[in-house]
């Protein structure tokens, strides 16, 4: 029963690193991308391994490892990516309505820190 329940977790955790890949296929822009690259692929890879926990138990304080440290560095990192890549001056798509960090940048008359 547990390697069924294993099994179903980490078929749904692949499926949402799919969803991830198609996101980043079919997203207008860099940010975009960037966030449905992050977002799926942090709870894509989570349920991956609670799957893979659920099917091999001895794995289990590596694992959680691994899940602490995907919960800590990917949403940071793919900050710092967007941050960057503002900074750079790479445009955001014209189907987007609002940049809050331009505007903040602009009422404050300087660097987007």
């Amino acid at each position: 029963m547990m390697h069924l329940i294993g099994a179903i977790i980490t078929l749904i955790g692949s499926i949402f690193l799919f969803l991830g890949s198609l996101g980043i296929l079919r997203m207008p822009d860099v940010y975009t991308r960037m966030q449905a690259g992050t977002k799926a692929t942090t709870l894509g890879s989570i349920l991956f391994f609670v799957g893979i926990i659920f099917y091999g138990s001895e794995w289990a304080g590596k694992l959680i490892i691994l899940i602490l440290f995907i919960i800590f560095t990917n949403p940071v990192s793919s900050h710092a990516l967007a941050r960057a890549a503002h900074r750079f001056g790479i445009k955001l798509t014209d189907r987007s309505v609002v940049d809050h960090l331009a505007e903040k940048n602009a009422s404050a008359g300087g660097d987007d820190d």
